[in-house]
């Protein structure tokens, strides 16, 4: 057997989790609430925080896991993309950590480690109850539509692999066989979210509030249009570029337009760019002749994108493969699957390595 332990600093989590071979025993992540006063993410203080909490989330996870450091295989940790000094930080205290005990490290890139999230499996006996949890704030447990209790992906399946930097519509082919089959050519569909909740004054972070308020709302209540990109390809500034046109007309007519229309405002932006989304996933999995479709990243969080992604999937009698929300967002767990993975191949990473932000 083997255990790892994975380190993940790529933002504004720092997280810290507990594999033996692909079998999750603890997954602890400190999220930073000093952004929202901001309305995003402050590099600076991103790293700061996460030098106040390495220390403290790493000891979390290897006792709640249950073993000694002594017992820890190899070190995993996320080494891009993401904020330069978050990923010191991770990047750092993972070698000093492997180097103390004579282990060897794995790097692991964060966009792949969302997408292999779907194989972790769950520990038979009980966890901690700090498993899968904020420092901060308790996780939430998810049913996870069209798949059992242990079921993963087969290959190849197809993957969104959605959030706040990056879109992409990925074909997989092994854990690390990755093919590109489109990806946005300027803004993430999560960005474009965030930006729609910044522009009706919702908060930070904007995504859960729309998706919250859109369950008010009618979602056909007003149209917003989008761009005719060929391919699979993605383009979401011309749908930003919408709304905000659309509201400031909107508000010349009535200055209360936002507030009195709300709901309808966020169930509307939200059914403009999940459609957006699933039409292109639909086309490639049609395409490639795949049954088998899945979602990745912070968006993947969205109710709306998870229902309609299994409503396809129903129509087409694929199975879908929806993460729970604790793997959704930045988590640790992702990175030690993706690490695990890559001790199997022997991968390991040279200590002179350094992070990358792109």
């Amino acid at each position: 057997m083997t255990t790892l332990l994975a380190i993940e600093s790529s933002c504004d989590d720092t997280s810290a989790a507990v594999l033996r071979d692909d079998v999750l025993l603890s997954n602890v992540i400190a999220s930073q609430k000093v952004h929202e006063q901001y309305g995003g993410v402050v590099p600076e203080l991103a790293s700061r925080a996460h030098e106040q909490n390495i220390i403290p989330v790493v000891d979390g996870a290897i006792r709640e896991a249950g073993i000694r450091k002594e017992e820890i295989d190899a070190v995993a940790f996320t080494r891009g993309p993401g904020l330069m000094g978050s990923l010191m930080v991770g990047v750092s205290f993972a070698k000093s950590f492997a180097q103390a005990l004579g282990k060897p490290i794995i790097e692991v890139n964060h966009l792949q480690a969302h997408v292999l999230s779907h194989f972790i499996q769950a520990s038979p006996q009980p966890l901690s109850q700090g498993e899968g949890q904020s420092l901060q704030q308790p996780a939430q447990a998810s049913p996870l539509p069209g798949r059992g209790a242990g079921v993963r992906p087969t290959f190849p399946f197809i993957c969104l692999l959605v959030s706040g930097g990056h879109t992409q519509i990925l074909l997989l082919h092994s854990h690390f066989d990755m093919e590109i089959l489109g990806q946005t050519i300027d803004d993430a569909a999560g960005e474009a979210i965030d930006k729609a909740a910044k522009i009706m004054d919702l908060g930070y972070p904007g995504g859960p509030i729309i998706d919250r308020l859109a369950k008010e709302g009618n979602a056909d209540a007003f149209h917003f249009a989008t761009p005719q990109i060929a391919g699979y390809d993605y383009s979401f500034s011309g749908i930003k570029t919408s709304f905000l046109y659309f509201l400031r007309d909107r508000l010349k007519e009535d200055p209360d337009f936002i507030e009195k229309h709300k709901a309808d405002l966020c169930a509307s932006i939200q059914k403009t760019i999940v459609d957006f989304l699933l039409k292109k996933v639909e086309k490639a999995a049609l395409k490639y002749n795949v049954r088998q479709v899945a979602i990745a990243g912070g968006v993947s969080a969205n109710s709306r994108l998870r229902s309609e992604l299994q409503r396809i999937c129903d129509k087409h009698r694929w199975q879908a493969f929806i993460p729970p929300f604790k793997f959704c967002t930045d988590n640790a767990a992702m990175v030690g699957i993706a690490g695990y993975f890559k001790y199997l191949k022997g991968e390991f990473a040279d200590i002179s390595l350094p992070p990358y932000t792109r």
